[in-house]
């Protein structure tokens, strides 16, 4: 639900989609050589407007997004059937409302999906290789949601066939890398495919990273709550760190599967956050790891600048937007070398990179960031890295630039017979 919508009906709202926020702003400003229907989930199936704008509400169980619903399908038919639309963009391939509009539009060179991840590739790397024990267990929560390792992974099997099917039956895509690129045309060799980068929050287009501003030896990790995203990693690195840097401090923001204040509470927690409580009691870190919890764009980068230095863990990412924030900030960052996050940090120049998974590498690619061994040019590491992302994240993420590609895809797809 775009933050405009959420307004208008007076209902809690997400705002790290930027770039959709941006190309409704653009409509709404009157700016657009196109007229815009907006398609968002909500608990009702409604029409309104908002701000000049049609946005239309379809019923979906975001809870359980491996889970089809053929009944979108009718629901979409009314919607498309109101609007006329002459074409569709859909935004990622990770829920049921993909497919179900891709069958229901029936016109697959008229529609138009934007690619965020893989499902079907994530899906093969889920468990991030963690313990098979571990894997294997299931604690009292996730048997009352059904929700174990074993079972999240085969979630991701079947969001995978959906999104199959889905670009299979669409005739245009967006994407920014070459593992999204490479990934879609195995589905789908016809389709169309149009390079076009992402507007992050307007947030962070504003201030910058400052190497005697931040806190010493400060490690930022925007989401730990499954195993691809990697908090074991990165808590096995912090453990060779604090021999050398015993100040050193993670600071952990999103959904927390570890935090828990009774023991009710700990009986609630999955079988992935007690392996995280497991490492942190194995190696020390009961003093090292702070929570941040859920952040506004605000604070999301208040915390970038008070970190010494950005981590990103995961075995497989197309293109995070915590990447490409902390670049806009200019905060150094260390990633792994995976999916298309290669082609957003060149190794030594704009970031750092190391294996997926190689604990003892990212430790060292931290180390160096926190290193203030000065080079002839007066710079750090840290510093010299810094300014080179700002400079390449602020031509890779320029709203105007990426809004016009937007506008001349929408021109050729318009144009297709």
């Amino acid at each position: 639900m775009l933050p405009a919508i959420g307004r208008e009906l007076h209902l809690p709202y997400s705002n790290r989609e930027g770039w959709l926020s941006g190309i409704f702003e653009k409509v709404c400003g009157k700016e657009a050589p196109f007229v815009l229907g907006v398609c968002f989930p909500l608990d009702r199936q409604q029409k309104l407007t908002v701000q000049g704008v049609e946005c239309y509400s379809f019923v979906e169980n975001l809870n359980a997004p491996e889970e089809y619903a053929p009944e979108l399908e009718t629901t979409f038919r009314q919607i498309f059937e109101d609007f006329k639309p002459d074409m569709i963009h859909i935004f990622g391939t990770e829920f049921p409302h993909t497919l179900a509009a891709v069958r229901a539009f029936h016109n697959p060179r008229k529609t138009l999906i934007g690619i965020q991840g893989l499902c079907g590739e994530i899906a093969k790397v889920y468990m991030a290789g963690i313990p098979e024990k571990v894997q294997n267990q299931v604690t009292f929560r996730d048997w009352l949601k059904k929700d174990s390792i074993r079972q999240q992974q085969e979630k991701f099997k079947k969001r995978g066939a959906h999104e199959q099917e889905a670009i299979a039956g669409c005739g245009n895509i967006t994407g920014r890398t070459r593992f999204d690129r490479e990934g879609t045309a195995k589905i789908n060799p016809h389709a169309l495919y149009f390079p076009m980068n992402e507007t992050m929050r307007k947030e962070f287009y504003t201030g910058q990273w400052n190497l005697l501003k931040c806190r010493e030896h400060s490690i930022f990790f925007g989401q730990g709550d499954y195993p691809l995203k990697g908090m074991h990693f990165v808590l096995e690195a912090m453990a060779i760190l604090i021999q050398k840097y015993p100040d050193a401090v993670l600071t952990v923001a999103g959904n927390s599967v570890i935090e828990h204040h009774t023991l009710k509470e700990r009986i609630k927690l999955p079988a992935y956050g007690k392996y995280l409580l497991s490492l942190i009691k194995k190696y020390k870190l009961e003093d090292k790891v702070f929570l941040a919890g859920k952040l506004s764009a605000q604070e999301m980068k208040e915390q970038f600048l008070r970190s010494s230095v950005f981590v990103c863990a995961s075995v497989l990412e197309n293109s995070p937007n915590t990447v490409g924030e902390a670049q806009l900030l200019g905060v150094p960052v260390a990633a792994s070398d995976a999916g298309g996050i290669p082609d957003m940090i060149r190794d030594g120049r704009d970031g750092l990179l190391f294996p997926a998974g190689d604990v003892a590498a990212m430790a060292e690619k931290i180390e160096a960031l926190w290193d203030r061994s000065k080079d002839a040019d007066g710079l750090c590491l840290a510093e010299r890295i810094s300014m080179q992302a700002i400079k390449r994240a602020r031509i890779t993420h320029d709203a105007e630039n990426n809004y016009l590609r937007l506008v001349e895809i929408y021109r050729v797809i318009g144009e297709r017979e």
